[in-house]
């Protein structure tokens, strides 16, 4: 048997509550889905998210890579030897980790299909629930506290805040959030870049010194300030977890060199799916740093995957998986559901998708 067609589908599907950072605001998931199909019909798929600004990837340069250079490769291939058909997908091209991904995740997808099994048991894991973080999205003060309530009314007992939008109010910021959800609710913040090395220091320290027990501080410098970042994690005790400083190996190696950070934070679209990923989660256990499998704002094909890794692999803190909850319906049929803060995976072939809705798609063979 063997792959017969590579389609690529270009989605956009609205949020039900607009995403904001210190990077960005979005208020649709814009993606890649890409369909491997072999010569018995069946369909494995994957994903390419959009995000300019975190990794540099587009639904136009993700679907040109795919369909000029990596699904050519493709077709004609056995789509059984999964190992080399990763390999070959990674060799292919410079960067592009988010056209990668799609095409890694699809093959593990079709794999799956093809022995009849769950992704998650194609991986080596047998659970088919994962517990999953919720964002709040920045804001002011009142208005993160207001989401912290809904949140944690909503099953949620875990927050990552959004901040380092403005890092002068960044404190009451997470105050009000604290003061919002009481002691049962763990915080963790995400500055996603935006703090200066000095900056997050005096707010992680203020953060300290009020006793508003965080769990951990995502990314507080620019990505590629690593001296920064390993300034920040020796001088304070709140731990750092490295997110978009972490592409791939050697980032990774970097970061543990340099003591750096204390955790990682995997994603699939920014390392090039999941055969990477696990090399990943290897190389940072070997070296005793802390775990996280993320998100970008992708659709339940993204997360689909990413819960599999995690249910198989496992993760030092509780993941960041909530992408496809803001969704404000699914671009696919079947697939993950969630049932409050927990990731439940079907218990069907691969990811369980039977095919794409058709608002807002173009397909392309």
């Amino acid at each position: 048997m063997t792959i017969s067609e590579v389609r690529t589908h270009r989605v956009s599907a609205p949020l039900h509550t607009p995403f904001v950072t210190a990077l960005r605001r979005t208020t649709t998931v814009d993606t890649l889905v890409v369909e491997l199909v072999d010569s018995d019909g069946r369909s494995g798929f994957g994903e390419a998210p959009q995000v300019w600004q975190v990794t540099g990837a587009s639904v136009a340069g993700a679907g040109a890579c795919v369909r000029e250079l990596l699904g050519p490769q493709l077709i004609g291939r056995d789509p059984d030897d999964l190992v080399t058909r990763c390999a070959e997908v990674q060799r292919a091209v410079a960067g592009n980790e988010a056209a990668k991904a799609a095409v890694d995740v699809a093959l593990h997808d079709l794999a799956a299909r093809r022995l009849g099994v769950p992704l998650v048991r194609l991986l080596g894991g047998t659970t088919l629930r994962v517990p999953t973080d919720v964002t709040l999205a920045a804001g002011d003060a009142v208005d993160l506290a207001a989401a912290a309530r809904q949140r944690q009314a909503d099953g949620f007992g875990v927050l990552k805040v959004k901040v380092g939008t403005d890092a002068s109010g960044d404190l009451d910021r997470v105050r009000a959030v604290r003061a919002a959800v009481g002691p049962g609710v763990r915080i963790r913040l995400d500055a996603n870049q935006g703090w200066t090395p000095r900056e997050a220091v005096r707010v992680i320290r203020g953060i300290e010194d009020s006793g508003l027990d965080v769990e951990l501080i995502e990314q507080p410098v620019a990505r590629w300030d690593l001296d920064g970042l390993a300034w920040v994690s020796d001088r304070v005790s709140v731990p750092i977890l490295a997110d978009e400083a972490v592409f791939g190996v050697r980032d990774l190696v970097e970061v543990i060199r340099r003591r750096a950070a204390d955790l990682v934070n995997v994603k699939l679209a920014k390392c090039g799916g999941l055969h990477p990923a696990r090399t990943l989660l290897d190389l940072a256990t070997a070296h005793g740093l802390g775990t996280v499998v993320g998100s970008m704002m992708e659709s339940q094909v993204g997360i689909g995957a990413a819960a599999s890794l995690v249910a198989a692999y496992g993760t030092t803190a509780v993941p960041d998986l909530d992408a496809a909850w803001w969704l404000a319906w699914s671009p696919v049929q079947g697939g993950i559901r969630y049932d409050g803060a927990t990731v439940v995976l079907p218990d069907t072939p691969g990811l369980g998708i039977s095919g794409l809705t058709e608002a807002k798609m173009q397909t392309h063979g």
